[in-house]
């Protein structure tokens, strides 16, 4: 079963039991997939796993993004909505890697590539970016990689 068509599904199924949070989740979900076919040029057609995948990404994103927005603002009501829908998307990405995972990968990308300093980031970061999209926020592998790429180099 294709990932759409698990959200489908997975709607109708929460729409039967009466999960208003996730039918209202799900319901977004399926707005911004068809909205991303509307896009492509592709009306009444499919989007493939990735594509659907890089929507709920984008979705979980914005959701991380007013969670710090309304915890800076003080709204801690907001803010736990936020965290309940981003909870409800989280449940169709790819499993997170854990900070140990996330240097094991980094330290192999280094050596596959042969990086010497921060100057070859972008060397690393394509080719993980590329293998572990939706497994790891963009923001934080930077970093990562550039701390390690940094402590390379002094």
């Amino acid at each position: 079963m294709t990932l759409g068509k698990q959200i489908e599904a997975d709607y109708i199924g929460a729409y039967k039991a009466r999960e208003s949070l996730k039918v209202s989740v799900l319901r977004m979900l399926k707005t911004s997939i068809k909205n991303r076919l509307v896009e492509l040029c592709r009306p009444g057609g499919e989007l493939t796993d990735e594509e659907v995948l890089d929507v709920i990404i984008k979705e979980a994103k914005q959701r991380r993004d007013s969670i710090a927005e309304y915890k800076k603002a003080a709204r801690e009501d907001l803010a736990a909505k936020e965290a309940d829908e981003l909870a409800v998307l989280e449940t169709y990405l790819p499993k997170a890697l854990t900070d140990e995972e996330l240097a094991t990968v980094i330290e192999e990308a280094i050596a596959k590539v042969g990086a010497k300093g921060p100057s070859d980031m972008g060397k690393v970061m394509g080719p993980l970016m590329k293998a572990y999209k939706g497994r790891v926020d963009g923001g934080k592998l930077s970093s990562a990689v550039k701390a390690r790429l940094a402590a390379l180099q002094g």
